[in-house]
């Protein structure tokens, strides 16, 4: 190992004990106080991550802008070090630098050290087959919230000639013949398959013609980033994407698209809690069906040029019947800190989980503190989907108002995490919620916002 990956191999591991450290740490909140105050949110976790990795694909550096502090992005950055990539901070708060003129293989055992329980080295093999004719990566883990295979990624690279060996270790690719322009047809409109197709499509020989594509906001914006660095890319509205290969791309600048994931957290704390929140860096576009659900539930928000302010002006919240989907849907992220909101609303309110098909373990918490909460196999929204008849609990029936009371919970995961924060701060007395650390995944500086914020909490490390 040449002494540029040994030293990012060590930065990695001293981060990763961090890591540990953080996810161990517990917050003994006292709730009941409203949430007031101006926050800032920078680029969307789901975006930058994959912008990150992007960069292998081009010939000279690219440039990053508002990169949020979360781990997910220390992740990303470790694997790129231990490739190749120099990965500098630029001279603006979250600005990066991505030059990967000098990427090389790493060894399985460096990826797996940096990778720990993050999915995203699975996207990286398109790039690095592109790149260096091969690419590894480990037994992938992330949040358990469902089954999240990587079938669809495997079946996409094989689709473009990636050859596929399984080892022990992880699993091993090679592209002896480059990789080839192909027609794939994804049977769920996936948002990782889809950025799989893109960064391998974008260099691969002839034309790429995917159909049943995810179209997210962040899937766009990876979208433009692409053609920033040389890619031709368009996007029809019935879920096609065609992609015509280069021979070569260029870096990119680029300001990334905010996190409309946080800011639907924090406008669940202000009404959960009673408050008054300004998310700076939001937009109203990208959160057009969340911003319907949160009036409906009885919520205020006006829209500024600089952000969104979303406050309880109020009197009773009301119930609502959500079913989440894909983009343009009401995002499966969205659902479980507007939860807690929906425990306190007058009158029965279902949620139909349509993405994940265990994304309710989280309400187990909720009903320790008071809430009333059924799950059912079910699917209790207006349209079956493809979790009905297969016995997961994926429908909850919500029954209001519940007065919440403070009690010991452990965050399962990092939205559901987030949504036991916002419990325990709405709650009547005191709350430890441990495994905090897991929610830094997403949240940049959440600690420090929910002080600015005026919470009532310690941390008991």
């Amino acid at each position: 190992m040449n002494p540029a990956a040994r030293n990012a191999v060590a930065n990695a591991a001293r981060a990763a004990g961090a890591s540990v450290g953080l996810a161990g740490e517990t917050i003994i909140i006292n709730g009941g106080r409203p949430l007031t105050g101006r926050i800032e949110v920078k680029g969307a976790k789901n975006l930058v991550t994959k912008a990150m990795v992007a960069a292998i694909l081009g010939d000279g550096p690219s440039v990053l802008r508002d990169v949020p502090a979360i781990s997910d992005v220390r992740v990303v950055r470790g694997l790129l070090e231990v490739h190749g990539v120099t990965v500098t901070d630029g001279d603006e708060p979250g600005e990066l630098i991505l030059d990967p003129r000098g990427v090389v293989s790493a060894h399985m055992v460096d990826i797996d050290a940096h990778a720990g329980s993050s999915r995203i080295p699975i996207l990286f093999c398109g790039p690095l087959l592109h790149k260096l004719g091969e690419a590894f990566i480990p037994d992938l883990g992330g949040c358990r919230i469902g089954d999240r295979p990587i079938d669809y990624h495997l079946e996409v690279l094989k689709n473009f000639g990636a050859v596929i060996e399984k080892l022990p270790s992880g699993i091993r690719m090679t592209a002896p013949e480059g990789l080839v322009g192909t027609k794939i047809s994804l049977p769920y409109p996936s948002v990782g398959a889809t950025e799989q197709v893109l960064l391998t499509a974008v260099l691969a020989q002839g034309k790429t013609e995917l159909s049943g594509a995810a179209i997210e906001p962040e899937i766009m914006d990876l979208i433009n980033i692409l053609q920033k660095m040389g890619a031709i890319i368009s996007v029809d509205t019935d879920r096609l994407i065609r992609i015509e290969g280069v021979t070569s791309l260029s870096g990119y600048t680029h300001r990334a698209l905010f996190d409309r994931n946080e800011a639907a957290s924090w406008a669940a704390a202000a009404l959960a809690t009673d408050g008054d929140i300004f998310v700076g860096g939001a937009r109203q576009p990208e959160m057009l069906t969340f911003l319907n659900v949160f009036r409906k539930v009885g919520g205020a928000f006006e829209i500024h040029d600089d952000g969104i302010r979303f406050y309880h002006p109020g009197g009773e919240l009301k119930p609502v019947v959500i079913e989440t989907d894909v983009h343009p849907g009401f995002m499966t992220d969205w659902q479980q800190p507007l939860v807690v909101a929906l425990a306190k609303a007058h009158g029965v309110s279902i949620v139909h989980e349509t993405v994940y098909e265990q994304r309710f373990g989280f309400t187990e918490a909720l009903v320790k503190m008071g809430a009333t909460i059924q799950l059912h196999s079910d699917c209790l929204g207006a349209h079956p989907c493809r979790f009905g008849q297969r016995n997961f609990q994926h429908s909850a029936i919500i029954s209001g108002p519940s007065h919440l009371t403070g009690a010991d919970v452990e965050v399962p995961d990092l939205r559901g995490g987030f949504s036991h924060l916002i419990a325990a701060l709405s709650a009547t007395g005191t709350s430890r919620v441990s495994n905090v650390g897991i929610i830094s995944r997403g949240y940049e500086n959440f600690i420090e916002k929910l002080r600015a914020l005026g919470a009532d909490f310690e941390i008991d490390a």
